[in-house]
């Protein structure tokens, strides 16, 4: 008879358990190093086991990414519509830098899932609901997207503390001439020079979006 106190609890396998420990692993190892055998190994399973549940590595992809699309903040329908907006966008910016590799999953055109759906319905919704055409929504949502994903994996691949930028500013300057190139050299030389973070791009090319958003309104 097996002694009690070495008998470990398993909890039972299911879609959602194993796509929580997938997106585990993606955010720890990224999106090319994970696998349905690393998965179940996490898992303390068989990777047989999973197909029960999902179909192939695809299928985890889809259902992370829809995962981390449950995680941003909705906007709901209200007067301030680009406050709403801008807390979306934020929320949208700081899951995805948490989640490094999601970015790309989100522009790759994959059929939506259910919560992604329901982050785009409530998006065109807030925008419709202040007078935006469907059409013109949707090419809102996908502009204030496209800046969205744009700035997090340039932040997720570029130096983005002062002190960093300032010292690739500094290397970049000695092939920058400043008779060829005056312009880029002056702004290079500027970067090279500062000692503190200068406005959030995110929020500088947010609110030109918004406020252009507006006046189209």
């Amino acid at each position: 008879m097996p002694d009690p106190s070495q008998t470990q609890t398993r909890l039972p396998l299911s879609r959602d358990r194993i796509l929580v420990a997938a997106l585990a692993y993606a955010d720890t190892h990224g999106l090319q190093a994970l696998s349905m055998r690393k998965v179940a190994a996490d898992l303390g399973v068989e990777a047989m086991s999973l197909y029960n549940h999902i179909g192939n590595k695809a299928d985890i992809i889809a259902g992370i990414t829809d995962l981390v699309a449950g995680e941003i903040t909705l906007p709901t329908p209200d007067f301030d519509w680009k406050g709403e907006m801008r807390a979306r966008s934020q929320s949208a910016h700081r899951v995805l830098v948490k989640h490094p590799w999601a970015a790309a999953q989100f522009q790759a055109g994959h059929p939506p899932g259910p919560m992604m759906m329901t982050y785009l319905d409530a998006t065109l919704g807030c925008l419709m609901a202040v007078g935006f055409t469907p059409a013109q929504a949707d090419h809102a949502r996908n502009t204030i997207d496209n800046h969205i994903y744009g700035y997090t994996l340039q932040k997720l691949t570029r130096p983005t503390r002062a002190r960093e930028i300032a010292r690739a500013a500094k290397k970049e300057l000695k092939s920058i001439p400043a008779a060829s190139y005056p312009h880029l050299h002056r702004r290079t030389e500027e970067l090279a020079n500062a000692t503190s973070a200068e406005v959030d791009d995110f929020d500088f090319g947010l609110t030109l979006i918004l406020d252009g958003l507006d006046a189209l309104r």
